[in-house]
């Protein structure tokens, strides 16, 4: 059996964890957007030859596909950091480490 790994504190999620996340979510959000929109040019111009569905599942892929693509993008730049950066955070997560009071260090005056 493999030794168990060092515990090097919390550790988050990888760069193709955010990447798929910020496909998820572009991808829903562009969805959406394109719900409203192909709802509204169908009022506005009719569904045209290809009928309501299609027209809207067309407006709704393009654009859930385009946010999808341009939030991944996103989330990847966002979370390129420096190792300074990294480093700093990981100690700003440590507990805090309290030294113990000495025996003559400053004692609080009774009244």
């Amino acid at each position: 059996m493999p030794p168990m790994p060092a515990n090097r504190g919390p550790q988050g999620p990888s760069t193709v964890d955010k990447l798929k996340m910020g496909a998820m979510m572009g991808g829903t959000v562009g969805v959406i957007i394109g719900f409203i929109y192909g709802a509204t040019n169908i009022f506005r111009y009719g569904a045209g030859t290809n009928g309501i569905m299609r027209t809207l599942g067309q407006y709704m892929l393009g654009s859930g596909a385009a946010f999808g693509f341009f939030m991944s993008i996103g989330s990847v730049i966002r979370t390129d950091a420096s190792p300074i950066a990294v480093e700093a955070f990981a100690r700003a997560q440590r507990r805090p480490f309290i030294m113990p009071a000495k025996s003559g260090a400053y004692q609080p005056r009774s009244r």
